[in-house]
Parts: C-alpha cells; structure tokens; sequence
C-alpha cells in the first residue's frame, strides 16, 4: 500500500489522541489528507491545537460530513467510534473507495506478520499481558500493542521490526471491517463472548460475527484459540475455519493444584486468562517450564480488579475496566465471599441486560453493601435488584465518601470495590479517564492520613 500522494479523508478526529496520532502518521506517508468530524471547531480544539504544526497540509470539514468528500477521496480511514455501517461510510463503498482503520494500515505496513491477536468479551486485556509477559522469556522482541492509549498502533509501527512477535489486543471495532485478506494473525484467540456493546452489533449474533473476523484471515498453518466452555465457541466453530483449533479448557500445562492455588491469589476469571495466555505461549514454542517460571512475574494489570490501597483497616480496587455486566459480576464473585465488602456500580447504559448481575447481587451483597453512582445503566440495575430504596449519588466522590463511611462503621477491615459494570460516558471521557479519577480519590485519602 502506497499513501503518497494519495487523497485520504480521515473520519473521525476525536479529542481521546489516536485521531492525531493517525493524522500525523497519515501526512508523513505524504498522503493529501482531509480530516472530517461531526464534532465542531471549539469541542475538538484540544485535538486541532496538536496538529497546529500541521494546519496548512490538513483540510477541515468540522460540525458534519460532506458526501462529497466520501466520493472524491481515494482511501477512507474510519477512526474506532465511528461504525463501518455509518451512511458515510455505506456511500464510500459503494463508489469503491478503500476504506481502512488503525488495524488495517498497521498490518499492510508492518514488517513484520508474526502476530499473535487477541479479543473477547472479557480477560483480553489480562490475557494479552500475560501472554507478552509470558513470550518475552523466549521472543526478546515481543511488543505488545491495544491497551495503552498512548500507543497508537500506527504511531508504534517505528518500534516494529522484522523479526518483532507482536501482540495485540483487539476491540470489536477494531475488527469490523477485517474482511480475511487486510489481517491475517498467525495465532488468534478468543477468551469469550458476552452481552456487550449491542448498541453498537444490535444482536449477539452480529457482535460474534464481528469477532469471527479475527480468524477469517487465517491458513491451515496458524492457529485458532477458544474457549470450549463458551456457549459462542460452536457459532465460531461453525464457521469452519481453516486454522489448527487449540481450546484453553483443554491446557494441562499446570496441574490442578497450581491452578487452585493461582485461582485463591487471583480469582477464577484470572486462572481463565492464564490458561488462554499460557496456551498462546505454548502454541508459540515456549515450553512448560519456562510458562510456569513466567507466572512470579506476572504483573498486576491497571484497572483490572487492582488493588490500589491497602491497609490494616481497609482495601481498594479499581475495577473500572468493568464495562458490563459480566465485568462486574466477575468481580462481585471474587469478593463476595467476604464479610465486609462495599461494591461501587452504575454507569452508562449500552443496552444490556442487568438480570443476572442483580441475581449475583442478590446472591452475595446486602443493600447496604451496594453504592451506586447515577446513570442510565443504573437505572436498569435498580429496576433489575428491586429494592425499594438505594445508596445513590451522583459523583463518584460522593459514592467513594459513602463507601468509606460504610467501611468505618463495620469496625472490622473491609474491601472496597468500583466494579461500574456499565460504560462510563454520561460522566467521563471513557474508562481510563473513569479509573483516574478514581485513583485521585484513593490518593487523596491516603494523603488525609498521612
């Protein structure tokens, strides 16, 4: 693929910095580039103020899209909100323009094709960590790639060599117009799939097809990993891919002792996502040995049910990485089981279901136990529990001040978790941003005793 000169029209600039990130990488393969946002001028002048170096080689159309600019451009770069059934978009390939996104232009200009990449509903990123962490001891040149959002895919392309084994973690979006001949990872892995982002996929069904993407690309040399105990992993199998299948409920790497023992430490999800990391490893040469040398090593991931304070009186995780149901549930069954525990929920809505969320509530927490923060989601979640009264606020400084509160009056230590179980829109830029701000409050208690 050849950019220069080429006229290229990026959708979507947005203000979260991959947008500028692709606009700056666009120009320096000398593309003529065109930036295009339904946002206007003043909302995107933290991303304009960026590119300011750049203004006189950047055509802007801020505040709505032009069809025009869909049919006169040569390639359409789609940034990851916007949805490859958007009516723009739809336009574009009808005229048989080229449509691409970050995945797409990382993979035709990369040197190297040893990839190895990962999705699912949950534990991508924990399994994609573990399993960089895990190849590193027999690849030195192990990058990993899709869960830092300061390293864009095409901005670490430079950090990319020949002999590189790359891990990426991919969103569904990521995936939506990968069509078996723009990606083609040498090891593909699915750890799940669970109700998610269907106000984007619609149906479940359409959300799994999206994923299915991931080894549609693949030969009878790569390898397809899944999950056998997932009710999806007949629907991918159905799809007869080409590549040797391997499942992770099938890894006798570790023995069941091990894996009691790494389950009381981490929790039943985190032994799932050490399986499928495990085994990734394995398919890719590393022995046993040297897999379960690796586990010591095996970093805390941010945002992942991180413990973030402790104390003799208290602990704090960051779950804000819990986006749905499923996340919440996850970690409302590791801690539990606990006596004295606060769980932090509620967000915004994606049109998910919050049936068997509140039967887990109900199962492990008493209604003091919940504090919820205001949203659309929440909403659900109240109408789901139905309790006839709740803990609610609508800032998480308040939700944190309550659950403190709650831990001081038990006497006893206490766990508190912000498991939202929701997206986190209505309120913060995204999760990160979410789990920051969260992180913030943490420090400031830590500082109120110091």
């Amino acid at each position: 693929m050849d950019l220069k000169n080429k006229k290229v029209l990026l959708m979507g600039l947005g203000l979260l910095g991959g947008g500028v990130a692709t606009a700056r990488w666009l120009l320096e393969q000398g593309a003529s580039l065109t930036v295009t946002d339904m946002k206007d001028e003043g909302t995107l002048k933290p991303s304009l103020e960026k590119l300011e170096p750049y203004k006189d080689k950047i055509k802007y159309v801020l505040g709505r899209h032009e069809e025009q600019d869909f049919l006169e451009n040569d390639v359409i770069v789609i940034n990851p909100d916007v949805s490859a059934s958007n009516k723009f978009v739809e336009l574009a390939r009808q005229a048989g323009k080229q449509i691409e996104n970050e995945l797409t232009l990382f993979y035709a200009f990369s040197p190297s094709k040893n990839i190895v990449a990962v999705t699912g509903t949950r534990g991508k990123t924990t399994t994609a960590n573990w399993a960089y962490e895990i190849l590193k001891s027999k690849f030195p040149n192990t990058v990993l790639l899709g869960n830092d959002p300061e390293k864009t895919f095409l901005g670490e392309l430079k950090n990319i060599k020949e002999d590189s084994l790359v891990v990426i973690e991919l969103p569904s979006y990521q995936l939506e117009i990968v069509d078996g001949e723009n990606f083609k990872p040498h090891v593909a892995l699915i750890t799940n799939i669970y109700q998610d982002h269907l106000n984007r996929h619609k149906t479940m069904e359409e959300y799994a097809l999206v994923k299915a993407n991931i080894f549609a690309g693949q030969i009878e040399d790569d390898i397809l990993i899944l999950n056998k105990e997932n009710e999806w992993t007949k629907f991918f199998l159905d799809k007869n891919p080409k590549s040797q299948i391997l499942f992770t409920s099938e890894n006798y790497i570790f023995t069941d002792a091990e894996k009691e023992d790494f389950k009381m430490k981490w929790g039943e999800h985190n032994l799932q996502n050490l399986l499928a990391a495990s085994l990734v490893a394995f398919s890719m040469g590393v022995t046993p040995l040297d897999i379960k040398k690796s586990i010591s090593n095996l970093p805390q991931i941010k945002f992942r049910q991180e413990r973030v304070y402790e104390s003799e009186k208290l602990e704090i995780y960051n779950d804000t990485a819990a986006t749905s149901p499923d996340g919440a549930i996850a970690a409302i069954q590791r801690f539990g089981k606990e006596a004295n525990i606060v769980i932090i929920s509620g967000g915004t809505d994606r049109e998910l279901d919050f049936e068997v969320w509140a039967e887990t509530v109900h199962k492990h927490l008493k209604p003091e136990q919940l504090v919820l923060l205001s949203g659309s989601a929440t909403e659900k979640m109240k109408k789901a529990l139905g309790w006839s009264d709740f803990q609610e606020y609508g800032s998480l400084k308040e939700c944190f001040e309550k659950a403190l509160a709650i831990s001081k009056s038990t006497g006893m230590k206490t766990t508190i978790v912000f498991s939202p179980g929701a997206k986190s829109f209505e309120k913060f830029k995204n999760e990160f941003d979410r789990g920051e701000q969260f992180n913030a409050l943490v420090e400031d208690l830590k500082r109120s005793i110091i």
